[in-house]
């Protein structure tokens, strides 16, 4: 009995400085699973919710309005439609995902397990993303085939880009809003006064060029402003603003908003008691 017993190899210690791909997907497919289960509010709602607002701006205001950079008002507010579903159906996966698991008190969930402050960011930041690009992807479609919409595509590159970085972008600020609140009325705060405002004056139904001083020049320090335009270019062939200063804007706005994530999931910062 000794003898086996001396020839019994001890459980070594899991390498913490190589990614747990096991774990990281594990909790990424989580997230997933969490919003999928209730597709019809998650998913079927917001696409619901964007066509009425198509129907009012392209049957009821639509055919008052002249056309728009060379476009109709439909080809123009559409994909400004499809990009604020994308932005608020991001933020609302991550947030809720963590606020729910701080009042019930089920942190320990993806605390407890061998995964890195990095692997923990990740799983979270894309299981946004991916409910707003699924989000976004369906809205599209179905906006697609309305008579008035005439949703085209001029340049595929910018569609991919701004629409994956703005869901990753809200999704990190809805990790960030989760961490914050303690209760739901403080994130219904930070939707309310601060992610819809945004949204809405960022250049989602008007050109911002329009807008007088200096309502103009403070639309162009909005982060909302540059994932619309150049998500519509891509649409329409025609942007507002600078493209060039958009992709960069974009680009730093996603690492600065992760490495914020990844500093206070290091610490610990309101998930640790």
């Amino acid at each position: 009995m000794k003898d086996m017993a001396d020839s019994v190899v001890p459980p070594q210690p899991r390498d913490y400085h190589g990614w747990n791909w096991s774990g990281f997907f594990t909790l990424y497919q989580r997230e997933i699973r969490r919003f999928w289960k209730v597709g019809t509010q998650t998913v079927a709602a917001p696409v619901v919710t964007t066509l009425l607002y198509m129907l009012v701006f392209v049957v009821a205001v639509g055919p008052a309005r002249q056309a728009v950079d060379g476009v109709s008002f439909g080809q123009f507010v559409a994909p400004g439609l499809i990009m604020m579903a994308i932005l608020n159906n991001a933020f609302a996966n991550s947030s809720s995902s963590l606020i729910q698991a701080k009042m019930m008190g089920l942190t320990p969930d993806f605390l407890t397990p061998p995964l890195s402050p990095l692997e923990q960011v990740s799983a979270f930041a894309l299981g946004a993303a991916t409910r707003g690009v699924v989000v976004g992807a369906v809205t599209a479609i179905v906006i697609g085939v309305l008579p008035g919409a005439g949703l085209g595509i001029a340049h595929i590159w910018p569609i991919f880009y701004f629409g994956i970085g703005a869901s990753l972008i809200l999704g990190l600020a809805g990790i960030l809003a989760g961490l914050w609140a303690e209760k739901f009325d403080q994130l219904s705060a930070v939707t309310n006064f601060l992610i819809m405002p945004m949204t809405f004056l960022s250049g989602t139904f008007y050109l911002v060029d329009r807008l007088p001083e200096p309502f103009r020049s403070a639309s162009h320090y909005n982060p909302f402003f540059y994932l619309i335009d150049g998500f519509r270019y891509g649409f329409i062939g025609h942007a507002d603003g600078s493209i060039q200063v958009g992709v960069i804007a974009t680009a730093l706005l996603t690492i600065g908003l992760f490495l914020w994530c990844w500093h206070l999931f290091r610490t610990g910062y309101r998930l640790k008691t």
